[in-house]
């Protein structure tokens, strides 16, 4: 752990900071003369070169977040002739939308948009109050990209933390923080990163992609501190010919394993590309959210490829093979559509979508969203207004133009363009916590530039439409229409913001402007409401002035669906249909009737959501979770029409005994209570209307749960297993793995994340009970209506597959009459991942090896670990599950790939004939 006087000695090193915020109009003022002649910082004296090696062997060890720590709140004063340091005033305590979640711990900016819900976090600022915190963006408005929860890093992790560089090197070593800056030299950049899916929100509103909504304040500059990459790549020394790729995997805990990314070999060893090792932001040690201790800063490249909580280095002969280095962070074709992409792999591999350098991107940051100007008309002085924003490009590429264009595109005029990242070519300074801020020699711009274009107010009140564009110096330049493709990537087409006028009762002409859209899932901008009125967005046009421009697209056809198959006349008797069998089923939507048995393995919600409804109106659920294209769907299994109709309201049916699960009836439960299990696993309980009232729920058999989403309020339900003891009374629990937002699920998953939204009293509904297996007791199993003696029971469970196997577990364990013996195989990605795994140790415990045999294997390496290590396979399964027999059943629970491509081929190989005797849940 840091000694405390240590930290205070450190913050008292950075007290001389100015308590100023810094904007863009600031740099008017500034001394553009700095001195020709190598500063010092007024601390260090000496010579340049003695200087450098005083400030060199006086380098702090890892010093800890300004929001977690008593330390300084600003880094060192820098000066007077650069750009200042902005304010820090990061919050020192935790806001109230992460209360119940995994970073519960972190302090941050409660005014940030949030694009993901609560949790993971990603945000950025609103783009005014962004711009106006001018060149170097503190870190309480800096952008955020997290694909899980923070890794949380305390004074003696910080202090111990360590940097592994190995793969083909010639030397193999793990350096800590402080070895780095004593090895190396200590440099800090002025670096501009951009996520690549800053202004997607744009392409979301004209079709959805596969990413949440970024606004156009996905992009924010600091200075960074650290070592650059090179120097670290010539000390190890990769082997020649063969070393091709830098491998980096941070810190964090993913579904898919850590986030991890590479760049090419020659790109990472050339120092004018300015990767960094980097652990301080504005002279301040790194928030959490932004890396701390230690990331990666790969300057003019999109923000995902610098990889925070940095761990290890990798000097490979191939590319990172990181789930998501591959499943996220591609620019797809425009022709392939979500669905397509989410299905064919094939796409995500391809070299050829890989993204790398930022391309040239510029926004409109005042006027801002509904901001009003009032021009008199009466006046005799022509005022103006300046019209600024920000533009940036990739690669070190310098933005060389800026234009503006005040009727839609026909005519442009170059804008004023400042470039404050050339404050920093003049001079260099030299500190004990920069080390060394020199751009003297570096011809790289990775920093965005402001541009100004004033426009008269009689013009401006002409005007129906503001549109910028800017271009680099390799002549890339932002187009005029949007190139939409299923992530929604590096969009850059033109910034337009439209202008509306009215006159006031002061006889004011009042000029209200509205940019393209809002971040997140915020209503409002031009995009949203010319979509309404059935106009082409992707062509929009602006005013009365614009209407010859171009015409409007046709207004949108209806939503309404068919649900027919034409020429299907056939009538369905009430009797006929009721006769039908229930493994066949037939069902009724909107009076028509509709045969389910071709879909059972096919429908995305199981097959029991189809035999749920067998012999039953469905018109509610269906119409309650089903979109347009289930509805194109549901019109292929059309076979008749219902006479007479028994979409009527249907009976209340109760149970003698009082339970209270039904069959044919959504019913309330109330939660009442949340437990935290592990990182992404929670145990929800809800009560039912009486205390002393029985589920009703055999054992074997699960329920649906319906809830209705509350950030987009859509109804959404899913087959669960609660995970109650048998016979409990009042209430139900059940275990949920959360499948949050992430990259390559940018929504989440549907069902869990509405679960992470209840709140205690909160309320979702229950039907059942449902499935084809019941687990009768006394050895004895009814499957598929045909009831079974079993004497030996093989269960195989993935993660939350735990769920339906604990219930089965329990009820033959816990009959001590019966001889049924099981073996069961729990498949988990960590150790931290084996959900229920203290009552499975007791009931192995209790049973012993007689009548339980149990064994876990893990696809995550452990420490210390006396069961498997690898994903289920042939021999795992010959090793830990029942030999063929008459008597025997094996219960799978899982996902499909597992089920699917291991699971059912590994027992055929052992005999086991599994259309008899394999039950999947």
């Amino acid at each position: 752990m840091i000694p405390k006087p240590l930290v205070e000695q450190i913050s008292r090193s950075s007290s001389s900071s100015l308590d100023t915020n810094s904007s863009f109009s600031e740099f008017d003022s500034v001394a553009t003369t700095p001195p020709t002649s190598f500063t010092t910082s007024p601390s260090l004296g000496g010579t340049p070169d003695s200087m450098y090696h005083e400030f060199q062997d006086s380098l702090p060890v890892p010093f800890f977040p300004a929001s977690l720590d008593q330390s300084e709140r600003n880094g060192p004063q820098l000066p007077q002739y650069l750009p200042q340091l902005p304010n820090n005033v990061t919050p020192t305590e935790v806001a109230k939308q992460d209360l119940g979640t995994p970073d519960n711990w972190v302090n941050r900016n409660p005014e940030l948009v949030r694009l993901t819900g609560k949790h993971p976090f990603n945000s950025e600022a609103p783009l005014g109050v962004l711009f106006e915190a001018g060149f170097l963006t503190p870190a309480h408005l800096h952008f955020v990209r997290n694909h899980g929860a923070v890794p949380q890093v305390n004074h003696e992790m910080a202090a111990k933390w360590t940097i592994r560089v190995y793969g083909l090197v010639e030397q193999e070593i793990t350096f800590t923080l402080q070895e780095l800056q004593e090895r190396f030299p200590v440099v800090t950049l002025p670096v501009t990163l951009a996520c690549a899916g800053n202004r997607r929100k744009e392409q979301n509103v004209v079709q959805k992609t596969l990413g949440f909504s970024w606004g156009a304040a996905g992009v924010s500059t600091a200075l960074w501190t650290g070592v650059y990459l090179a120097d670290i790549l010539d000390y190890v020394k990769p082997i020649r010919r063969q070393a091709k790729y830098v491998v980096f995997e941070g810190g964090d805990n993913l579904p898919n394993g850590p986030y991890g990314t590479s760049q090419r070999l020659s790109w990472a060893a050339n120092k004018d590309r300015g990767m960094l090792i980097a652990w301080a932001m504005n002279g301040l040690p790194l928030e959490p959210d932004h890396g701390f201790p230690v990331r990666v800063i790969v300057p003019g490249q999109i923000g995902g490829r610098s990889v925070k909580w940095l761990r290890h280095i990798e000097i490979s002969d191939r590319e990172s093979q990181h789930h998501l280095h591959f499943w996220d962070n591609k620019m797809l074709p425009t022709q392939v559509m979500p669905d397509q992409a989410r299905a064919e792999k094939h796409w995500w591999y391809d070299p050829r979508y890989i993204i790398t350098d930022l391309n040239v991107n510029s926004a409109i940051a005042r006027p801002d969203h509904n901001e009003k100007l009032y021009i008199d008309k009466t006046s005799d002085i022509i005022a103006s207004y300046p019209v600024r924003g920000y533009a940036y490009a990739g690669g070190g590429r310098r933005v060389t133009r800026v234009e503006i264009s005040l009727d839609q595109g026909e005519t442009w005029t170059l804008a004023n363009i400042k470039y404050p990242e050339d404050l920093f070519r003049e001079a260099c300074h030299q500190d004990s916590v920069y080390g060394s801020l020199d751009l003297t020699e570096r011809d790289t711009s990775f920093c965005w530039c402001f541009w100004t274009f004033d426009v008269s107010h009689d013009i401006l009140a002409s005007c129906d439409a503001l549109m910028v564009r800017a271009m680099d110096e390799s002549l890339g330049f932002q187009q005029r229409d949007m190139y939409w493709h299923a992530l929604g990537m590096m969009n850059n087409w033109w910034f337009r913001v439209a202008i509306h006028k009215t006159v006031n009762d002061d006889g004011k002409i009042v000029l209200q402007f509205e940019h393209p859209t809002l971040a997140g899932t915020a209503p409002g901008g031009w995009m949203e409401r010319m979509k309404v009125a059935g106009e082409d967005i992707t062509k929009p046009v602006f005013g009365e002035n614009g209407k010859d421009l171009r015409p409007r697209a046709p207004k949108p056809q209806s939503d309404d669906v068919c649900l027919t198959k034409p020429g299907v006349n056939r009538k369905i008797t009430l009797e006929e249909f009721k006769a039908q069998n229930h493994q066949q089923p037939w069902f009724v939507v909107n009076g028509e009737v509709y045969d389910g048995t071709p879909f059972l393995k096919d429908h995305p919600g199981g097959g029991d959501s189809i035999l749920l409804v067998a012999g039953e109106d469905a018109s509610e659920d269906f119409f309650a979770i089903h979109s347009a294209e289930g509805k194109i769907k549901l019109a292929e299994y059309h076979i008749g029409t219902l006479v007479p109709s028994i979409t009527q309201e249907k009976p209340i049916i109760t149970h003698s005994d009082g339970s209270f699960l039904e069959r044919s009836r959504w019913k309330c439960v109330r939660l009442c209570d949340i437990k935290q299990i592990n990182h992404d696993s929670y145990l929800y309980r809800f009560a039912l209307p009486e205390a002393d009232q029985p589920l009703g729920l055999p054992v074997g058999q699960h329920v649906f749960v319906r809830l209705r989403r509350q950030d987009t309020g859509e109804m959404v339900q899913r087959a669960y297993t609660p995970v109650s003891q048998q016979g409990a009374v009042g209430f139900i629990d059940f275990l949920i793995k959360l499948y949050l937002p992430s990259a390559l699920t940018p929504t989440g998953g549907k069902m869990t994340t509405g679960f992470h939204q209840l709140r205690l009293g909160d309320s979702v509904e229950l039907k059942g009970p449902l499935g084809s297996f019941i687990w009768e007791g006394q050895s004895t199993a009814l499957w598929k209506e045909v009831r079974m003696t079993v004497k030996e029971v093989g269960m195989i469970c993935g993660g939350s597959g735990i769920t339906p196997i604990l219930q089965v577990l329990r009820s033959i364990l816990q009959n001590t009459e019966t001889e049924t013996r099981v073996w069961l195989i729990s498949a988990n990605k960590t150790e931290q991942d084996i959900l229920c795994r203290e009552e499975l140790d007791t009931l192995f415990a209790t049973h012993g090896m007689e009548r339980f045999k149990l064994h876990y294997t893990l696809s995550v390496m452990p420490g210390v670990w006396p069961y498997s290590v690898g994903r289920l396979n042939d021999v795992l399964l010959a090793e830990h599950m029942p030999r063929p027999s008459d008597h025997g059943l094996i219960l799978v629970c899982g996902p499909d790939a597992m089920i699917s491509h291991t699971v059912k081929p590994g027992l055929q190989n052992m005999g086991w004939d599994v259309e008899k005797s394999l039950v999947v849940f």
